[in-house]
């Protein structure tokens, strides 16, 4: 882990309430598919943010940040990215990246921007060599909420090991993926959750109901993976 100082090199809207930001190095670093950076604010105000960039030996960085008013933990980071035009960063941080020796199923459940943690190692899977078979389960209030919808149809059309369920608690008679809560479905559709390793990012609340139901259900808590998991 090293301390970077970082040019904002883009701030765009993906809904409007999260923003993609893309941060300009001064040196290339390497880092793992799953792994997270932290914002200094303060001597003892660090922020964290998941990578949502596809690992690689690379001098930009890519996050999602959900930042609305009353919302001041990533507000204020935003505020200070457009005010300044930079930002300090600790990086690379993290223990929850991709086993890629693994022979399990993979299975990635995100909630909200926790997307732009499975959105890394998603990538990394796909553009690698192996053929484990990969589910995203993406979790959101309502289907605009799920801002890469369409281009992760395209990939699991594109991908034969590839499976997404996207699912909203608020769906139209049109929806095409599952309706309610993200742990649910995965619960409904995965019998055997023991035989997977599994990657989580959400609310810490939904990362603790998930540890445990599906600990409960026979996964071992060596399979499942998530930086909140050190925290609840």
């Amino acid at each position: 882990m090293k301390q970077f100082v970082c040019r904002v090199a883009t701030i765009e809207n993906l809904t409007p309430n999260v923003y993609r930001i893309v941060l300009a190095l001064p040196e290339s670093i390497e880092f793992q598919a799953g792994q997270y950076i932290q914002v200094v604010m303060g001597e003892r105000d660090k922020r964290p943010f998941s990578i949502a960039s596809c690992p690689s030996k690379t001098s930009e960085l890519e996050l999602h940040i959900g930042a609305t008013s009353d919302n001041p933990y990533a507000m204020e980071v935003l505020q200070k990215m457009r005010d300044t035009g930079e930002i300090t960063i600790e990086a690379p941080l993290g223990e929850a990246w991709l086993r890629s020796d693994s022979e399990r199923p993979i299975i990635l459940i995100a909630g909200g921007t926790g997307f732009s943690y499975t959105w890394s190692i998603l990538q990394a899977h796909l553009r690698s060599a192996s053929k484990r078979p990969v589910t995203l389960y993406w979790g959101g209030r309502k289907p605009e909420d799920l801002y890469l919808d369409k281009q992760l149809q395209e990939l699991s059309a594109h991908h034969e090991n590839m499976h997404y369920r996207p699912v909203v608690e608020q769906a139209p008679e049109s929806w095409h993926g599952a309706q309610g809560l993200v742990h649910h479905a995965v619960m409904a559709e995965q019998t055997d959750l023991n035989e997977a390793d599994i990657y989580v990012a959400g609310r810490f609340e939904m990362v603790r109901v998930i540890r445990d139901a599906f600990h409960a259900q026979g996964l071992p808590l060596s399979q499942l993976y998530g930086d909140a998991l050190a925290f609840i």
